[in-house]
């Protein structure tokens, strides 16, 4: 297969033995990623509030990974390192020490088996979209085309006050 470019997204909110706290168990989970292709960018690690039942904040990033791997088997080795790093299962929304997903892939749509991409939640994620924004603002969502500075400026866009209605006298 051919080399190909994904968006990885990676967060944290569990302190490793190695590694230490969250921050910098995404830079280990950021080596890690280079033993399967070539990071092509990696974006700023940011410290996010967590979400749902997960308690703790995370620490979360973006990278662009080139690789020879197809979707699943790249999701597979993701789950190699989730693993190495303590990831156990458990709990959806849980605490974690380390989680990669898959966002976008240079192939467009992926239906399996395996991964789903685009990620099915990427676009209504900030702690995602905000890092991703600044390595590849460019990218466009394969399913409705917006690129993924659209996507960001569309969930973080101030909402406007809701107007009382005027015109009943």
């Amino acid at each position: 297969m051919a080399t190909t470019s994904y968006a990885i997204a990676l967060g944290s909110n569990r302190r490793h033995g190695r590694h230490g706290a969250p921050a910098d168990v995404v830079r280990a989970g950021l080596e890690a990623l280079a033993g399967l292709g070539k990071i092509e960018a990696a974006s700023a690690i940011r410290a996010t509030p967590a979400l749902g039942p997960a308690g703790r904040g995370f620490a979360n990033a973006a990278a662009l990974l080139a690789t020879d791997l197809a979707p699943d088997d790249l999701l597979d080795a993701l789950k190699a390192i989730e693993r190495r790093f303590g990831r156990r299962g458990g709990r959806r929304w849980g605490p974690r020490v380390l989680d990669l997903d898959i966002l976008l892939w240079s192939e467009g749509p992926w239906g399996g088996p395996g991964p789903i991409i685009p990620h099915p939640a990427f676009r209504t994620r900030a702690f995602v979209l905000d890092p991703l924004a600044e390595i590849a603002p460019g990218w466009r969502d394969p399913i409705g085309g917006l690129s993924v500075r659209q996507l960001h400026a569309r969930l973080t866009a101030p909402r406007p006050a809701h107007a009382p209605d005027r015109s009943r006298p």
